[in-house]
């Protein structure tokens, strides 16, 4: 677990570099997630190595014990906090630099009022107390329609087209945020993430947790993206010098369009098992073409080879897991 951590906060020389020509100090909301722990500490890692004094903010509630003890132990300052509450929010440390990792996704059904809520009016109250400030948001390619395979995925360009209550409150998560960059003077950046993956949670993991529970595998989205979560908070971090007015947005995610059976037997041939596919590919998907990423920011530093073999090994030694399925088979939206 500690080797999986220390790599996933492992700075390159890229992000150092980034880092220190930024100004002002970093405030991570939502830091208790599933990307907020790594990230927090790959920007610790990244501002010591680049030898300056920013600080590292980290909000959250911290539900997961021992979490924040953690963080305060690797440098952090943190901040125990629900920013949905005015006095919360208005009590954080003003900051130059604001990476926004907040989000609802699972549970959507039958609760669409509190998604709501969270991925769209709580956008708005931040980019209210943080008028001026520079801003990047988690967002997710959910908000782009279903797209033929062979078309490569979408671009920044695609016209959005969300399909299910989730992916409409994130859509309007952007809308929000913009609107209020555009009437505060606020430099955003619109991160639209399709799957980080570690060995502890993603696509991968639902896959090789399925083959090994000799579980069906449902091949109609038969295509996804994904990308190692170590470059997604890299990158994440790094698009605060590409926070613009108006908003910047960036497709983040792997540069290979995957095949879920293709992936699904070179699991079961790692795990020993045959995998059990069912159904048949559909001829669209959710997909993102990360051309623009890949240009500004580099290739992930992890292939996909490696992601399949590490993934596999970790599940087959009954490695803790974070139990958080992506849901990325669903079609219709509905989470």
């Amino acid at each position: 677990m500690a080797e999986l951590e220390e790599r996933l906060s492992r700075p390159r020389d890229v992000l150092v570099d980034d880092l220190r020509k930024l100004d002002g100090d970093i405030l991570v909301l939502g830091a208790g997630g599933k990307l907020g722990p790594s990230l927090v500490r790959l920007a610790l890692r990244g501002v010591a190595a680049a030898g300056t004094d920013a600080r590292v903010i980290a909000v959250s509630r911290f539900s997961e014990p021992g979490l924040a003890d953690a963080l305060r132990g690797a440098g952090a300052e943190v901040v125990e906090a629900d920013i949905a509450d005015d006095d919360s929010l208005a009590a954080l440390p003003q900051v130059a630099n604001v990476v926004f990792l907040v989000g609802s996704k699972f549970g959507t059904s039958g609760r669409e009022h509190a998604t709501w809520a969270t991925n769209t009016y709580l956008p708005g109250r931040v980019a209210q107390r943080f008028a001026g400030a520079r801003l990047v948001a988690l967002s997710t390619g959910n908000v782009y329609p279903l797209v033929p395979v062979a078309s490569g995925g979408c671009d920044e360009q695609t016209p959005v087209a969300p399909v299910g209550e989730y992916a409409m409150s994130c859509l309007g998560r952007e809308r929000i945020f913009t609107h209020f960059a555009l009437h505060g003077d606020t430099a955003l950046a619109l991160v639209r993430l399709n799957y980080a993956v570690e060995m502890r949670y993603g696509v991968l993991v639902d896959l090789a947790r399925a083959v090994l529970a000799g579980e069906p595998i449902d091949l109609t989205m038969g295509h996804a993206n994904f990308v190692w979560q170590g470059y997604a908070n890299e990158v994440t971090l790094r698009a605060l010098h590409h926070a613009a007015t108006p908003p910047f947005v960036l497709n983040l995610t792997g540069p290979e369009l995957v095949s879920v059976r293709q992936v699904a037997t070179a699991l079961g041939a790692r795990l020993g098992r045959e995998p059990v596919l069912v159904g048949t590919e559909a001829p669209t998907a959710l997909l993102s073409n990360a051309t623009l990423c890949h240009r500004l920011f580099g290739y992930p530093d992890t292939s996909l080879g490696e992601l399949v073999e590490q993934t596999a090994g970790w599940v087959a030694d009954g490695l803790p897991l974070l139990g958080k399925p992506t849901g990325f088979q669903r079609r219709d939206g509905k989470f």
